[in-house]
């Protein structure tokens, strides 16, 4: 059940990481994951790869380490990074008023309450721009982070974030057709405001948004398994999603609509599926400062703007799903910044370490001050609300969050005990 790289960084410690494997086994053995697909490299150089337990365990399916899986919000900084790009060649400004390519979000009005009555809003104080999409500040919220009628509004009129049958311009219409939870600007409010840049890019180059992000990014940096949908040819490498059931005291299959064609509908907040390998590419562009094999992605000083806090103080004492996160890490321009290692769910290792988990339990880190990505994959569901942060960041139903956490820990163990 453990699939091994037979070699190892002489700068870390390899009895330490002997010992990853079988803990990680446990979660899979006492039934709280399915499987799980752990990568680290150093300097670019992959010292540990592992694949374990099921990528589907009524099929008793083993985990690969080229199993796709579904990695949720970690789509957002691979189109933050799209967006950045026309940025740089001056087709797109932090400050843009978005209106200029969806119109549909002109004459917004706000809740004066975002738990409130839908129809008790006043006007927006101005229109969303393009710093406000990268950084959630937009006032556009999710589902399942709101609180009150617009929660279940948000579900009616938009549908699964992730898998949806509308076209662009109808789901931007639906959206539209409701209030903002906050003014633009006003706060970090987690929401759709990435899947709107994504339709934003797509109106803006004159192409469906996933025929610019993969002509654009994915093929230059080699990430051929990445994609919005898994062709025939590949659906054998994809991992089922699984949550715990709790009448019978096991995890239980998470039955996901499969697309025959790529949709229309092309979320770049959360829909991307991919595997260890496609994303440790995406990583190593972010942590060479905008290049890969030759292939210059983004110029030095655009990461290094993407990688700036742009949170004012007052907003970072807003709790994020519950969890007191801001005062820890700040948010740049699609990722989280690690300020405080401190009981930080998002954030290990060394202050500076950027981030941006998947709400299924995938996580990546990029360590700067080590020169070190860290990627975990895993397919579990868990139950999210305007205050479940803490159970997705650590978690019996969430129990197999805690795996997490043990990756971390012996990565930086071996790291810390060879340093010794």
């Amino acid at each position: 059940m453990i699939d091994k790289l037979s070699r190892h960084s002489p700068a870390l410690d390899t009895e330490v990481l002997k010992g990853l494997g079988p803990r990680l086994e446990a979660f899979v053995e006492r039934g709280e994951l399915a499987g799980i697909v752990t990568l680290a490299s150093r300097g670019g150089e992959v010292f540990h790869s592992e694949a374990i337990g099921w990528r589907d365990i009524e099929s008793r399916s083993p985990m690969r380490r080229d199993t796709l899986f579904r990695i949720a919000s970690m789509s957002k900084p691979v189109t933050s990074v799209l967006a950045l790009m026309l940025m740089e060649e001056g087709r797109l400004d932090l400050s843009d008023p978005i209106t200029r390519w969806i119109p549909e979000l002109a004459g917004m009005r706000v809740l004066r309450d975002p738990a409130g009555a839908l129809d008790d809003t006043v006007p927006a104080h101005r229109d969303i721009t393009v710093e406000d999409l990268l950084t959630h500040r937009s006032g556009i919220a999710y589902a399942p982070f709101s609180e009150g009628p617009v929660k279940a509004a948000l579900e009616d009129a938009l549908g699964d974030p992730g898998l949806n049958r509308k076209t662009v311009d109808e789901w931007l219409a639906a959206l539209g057709s409701l209030p903002l939870s906050w003014q633009p600007g006003d706060r970090f409010h987690y929401g759709h405001s990435t899947e709107v840049l994504g339709f934003l890019i797509g109106r803006l180059v004159g192409k469906p948004f996933r025929e610019v992000l993969i002509e654009r990014l994915l093929i230059p940096l080699g990430m051929t398994d990445t994609d919005f949908w898994v062709p025939e040819e590949k659906r054998d490498r994809l991992a089922s999603l699984y949550a715990w059931e709790a009448d019978a005291g096991r995890l239980a299959k998470v039955e996901l609509e499969m697309y025959d064609r790529p949709p229309a509908y092309t979320p770049g907040g959360g829909g991307l599926i991919s595997t260890a390998g496609d994303y440790h590419r995406f990583v190593r562009m972010l942590q060479n400062e905008g290049e890969l094999d030759g292939v210059r992605i983004l110029k030095a000083e655009t990461v290094r703007l993407m990688q700036q806090n742009r949170l004012r103080p007052d907003q970072r004492h807003v709790p994020f799903a519950g969890m007191d996160l801001w005062t820890k890490s700040g948010f740049g321009l699609g990722v989280a910044i690690t300020e405080d290692l401190t009981a930080n769910p998002y954030g290990c290792g060394s202050v500076g370490s950027i981030t941006w988990p998947g709400v299924f339990g995938t996580w990546w880190q990029a360590d700067p001050a080590n020169d070190l990505i860290l990627i975990y994959l895993i397919q579990h569901q868990v139950p999210v609300s305007a205050n479940s942060g803490s159970t997705l960041a650590t978690g019996r139903g969430a129990a197999g969050r805690l795996a997490l956490p043990v990756f971390q820990g012996h990565i930086y163990k071996a790291l810390k005990d060879r340093a010794g």
